[in-house]
């Protein structure tokens, strides 16, 4: 092939097209819903495809939407609180990812990062008990940082529904890393990759069958 797949680059308009209009599987931990949400979404970066990832998740998965209507302008961004907007303006005012769950209860709560951790780990054993007592910790921490007490309620509440299966950065950026690469591939080595991804799945008709028969 004569490339560097670690060395491709991630501006590829080719291969932001490859998003806007994929059906076909074959690109890394796409499944078909995802697929379907990115052709509304139309990524232009690695951050998108991460962000869609991480929000395709039980949990924010009912913020795809207003996710996708904040970044077209359709639906205004908002913040609870002013000092959410540094932690949350990336994903237009949404939680998407663990880890703006800890900045938000160490920078709004003041909570060490130990405690917002201890707040994480309860959220992904999905422990409701324990979500009742990180609730009343959260909102006493945060009255005592200036938060109202209804405002650190409701933004404990958006947290509470992140909890259902929320998604660190980390993975989601791994993921999504990985999903850019397959499609480049598609989007510049077409036969090479379908005649790979149709090798992988040899014996599997269904699956075989899924791919195109012409470029």
């Amino acid at each position: 092939m004569g490339e560097d797949i670690d060395a491709i680059p991630f501006d590829d308009p080719a291969t932001h097209d490859i998003f806007q209009m994929v059906t076909q599987p074959g690109y890394f931990s796409l499944s078909p819903f995802l697929r379907k949400h990115l052709k509304r979404l139309k990524p232009h970066s690695v951050k998108d495809l991460a962000a869609m990832n991480a929000l395709y998740r039980p949990g924010p998965m009912e913020f795809i939407d207003d996710f996708i209507d904040r970044k077209y302008g359709r639906q205004q961004v908002t913040y609870l609180h002013p000092k959410l907007e540094p932690i949350l303006k990336e994903t237009y005012g949404i939680i998407v990812y663990q880890e703006q769950v800890i900045r938000i209860a160490n920078q709004l709560a003041g909570l060490s990062l130990a405690d917002a951790d201890l707040l994480r780990r309860a959220m992904g054993k999905k422990d409701v008990e324990g979500m009742k007592k990180q609730r009343e910790i959260f909102v006493s921490a945060a009255l005592a940082h200036d938060i109202p007490e209804k405002t650190g309620g409701e933004i404990f509440d958006l947290i509470d529904k992140f909890a259902n299966y929320g998604f660190n950065k980390s993975h989601a950026v791994a993921y999504s890393y990985l999903a850019y690469q397959t499609a480049y591939l598609k989007a510049h080595f077409t036969e090479e990759f379908l005649a790979a991804n149709m090798t992988h799945e040899f014996g599997r008709q269904e699956k075989s069958n899924s791919f195109p028969r012409t470029l």
